[in-house]
């Protein structure tokens, strides 16, 4: 019989004893994965310790173990020496976007490739970085941060952006997922907490699951996070903190505007926040003359901003440009140097080459041009259906008018011969409204592919 009473001290899991099979570590690892996938355990909920679950069902304590790490293995669940066991930040799903190869037939409106068709400059500017006769010296181990000259151009491309900062608090990373990566295991540890879009980039989703972060989704409206509720939910949630992707956000394309980042700013500085500011569409709007002061300018550069450069240059140079304050340059350094090594410096020299020779610019222009014509075919396909967006981009987020479960409509859909993500995807709460296909313009190849791809997923949205 049980030790000790547990109607005064209630378990957060607190399976049915009387429902138990043997061999009852299988049918308990069983029953916690169910709770945990439909959400009866949420997010960061912490687990009973071993002892007492063993003590409530009256079973070896050594059961109880194999259970948990059998759903630890799972990734179901997570420990912290010395707090306990948690649940997994979502857990329940996963929003991985896949990549294997599609059928010959399929148009794909999935992946964001940024029209990666359009290299021409590219290829020129390697050309360029060849015949200078020092491309030996691009093979060596030194300067993991980046060469001070390529640091040079990265702060030069960022100043067009609204972002104001020195070579000294800059370095550069293997694409912004990288970046992403190496300032989360630099600066939060499992089991933090940060405030997110409650759709946001599903990437970001599965990098803070495998980190054991919580993910706190924040109401918005179409100017993006509304301050008062970030500032509640840190209140409630000991928020530490925060990523936001303030132009052209991926998937929802809701652009904030100077007024409330002014705002939201205010709210970051005041909950002592940390401010991840993921650079997905500054550039566009750069390109088309507008320039909005970054979140970063914004906080006097106390936080961390991070500039992509596979979009608007090219998908295959893996490069991003990340800025940062000061007292973030120790750690974000140290994990620079043990998780990345470091970046290719022939890949970040092309990079240089286009930004200093002012071809960067040019692409940047021809990309802008392109999605405005992208834009304009949709926008024809999808009136009255989806709401014109405000700014060009590489993708739209449509209402989808349907019930469906996510995958099959994603399934109906590639049957069709269409590739698409619906909206469960980018999800950071289960069980959230999920109504949305985002719906790519820039991977179809060519533009009389992509209105063949968009007049087969008009006539399924008009099926159903």
């Amino acid at each position: 019989m049980p030790v000790n009473s547990f109607d005064q001290y209630p378990l957060t899991w607190k399976p049915d004893k009387a429902a138990l099979k043997r061999p009852y570590y299988r049918s308990l690892a069983a029953d916690l994965e169910d709770k945990i996938r439909r959400g009866v355990l949420q997010a960061g909920t912490k687990l009973p310790p071993q002892r007492e679950i063993a003590d409530f069902l009256d079973l070896n304590y050594t059961t109880i173990t194999r259970v948990y790490e059998a759903c630890r293995k799972k990734g179901l669940i997570y420990g912290i020496t010395g707090r306990g066991t948690f649940v997994s930040p979502h857990a329940e799903e996963d929003t991985t976007l896949v990549s294997e190869t599609l059928r010959d037939d399929v148009i794909d409106l999935g992946a964001v490739n940024g029209y990666s068709e359009h290299s021409l400059l590219v290829e020129r500017a390697t050309e360029a970085v060849v015949r200078k006769g020092y491309l030996r010296h691009l093979y060596e181990y030194d300067c993991p941060a980046g060469y001070p000259h390529q640091l040079a151009a990265g702060v030069r491309w960022l100043e067009q952006v609204g972002v104001h900062t020195a070579a000294e608090r800059t370095a550069v990373f293997s694409g912004a997922q990288n970046a992403l990566t190496v300032a989360l295991l630099s600066l939060f540890d499992p089991g933090d907490r940060i405030a997110v879009d409650p759709y946001t980039y599903s990437n970001f989703i599965e990098l803070a699951k495998l980190m054991h972060l919580v993910l706190v989704p924040v109401k918005g409206d179409g100017a993006g996070m509304l301050p008062e509720e970030l500032e509640r939910q840190c209140r409630l949630n000991r928020v530490k903190g925060i990523y936001l992707m303030p132009a052209f956000a991926n998937p929802t394309t809701v652009s904030i505007p100077l007024a409330r980042r002014r705002e939201l700013a205010a709210v970051i500085r005041d909950c002592g926040l940390i401010l991840l500011e993921d650079d997905i569409g500054a550039w566009m709007a750069a390109a088309g003359g507008v320039t909005v002061p970054s979140l970063f300018d914004l906080l006097h550069g106390e936080s961390l901003y991070i500039c992509g450069m596979t979009k608007s240059l090219c998908p295959g140079l893996r490069i991003a440009f990340m800025t940062y304050g000061g007292r973030f340059r120790k750690q974000i350094l140290h994990g620079l140097s043990n998780i990345n090594i470091k970046t290719s410096s022939l890949d970040a020299e092309i990079i240089t080459e286009l930004i200093l020779n002012g071809d960067a610019y040019r692409i940047a222009k021809e990309k802008r041009a392109l999605a405005e014509k992208a834009g304009q075919l949709f926008a024809a396909l999808f009136a009255g259906r989806c709401p014109r967006a405000a700014e060009p981009g590489y993708f739209r987020w449509l209402p989808l008018g349907t019930k469906k479960d996510p995958a099959r409509v994603e399934g109906d859909l590639l049957r069709r011969g269409v590739r698409v993500y619906h909206s469960g995807r980018f999800a950071v709460q289960a069980g959230a409204a999920q109504d949305y296909l985002r719906v790519s313009l820039s991977s179809a190849g060519d533009f009389r592919h992509l209105q063949k791809g968009l007049e087969r997923l008009r006539d399924y949205l008009e099926e159903i």
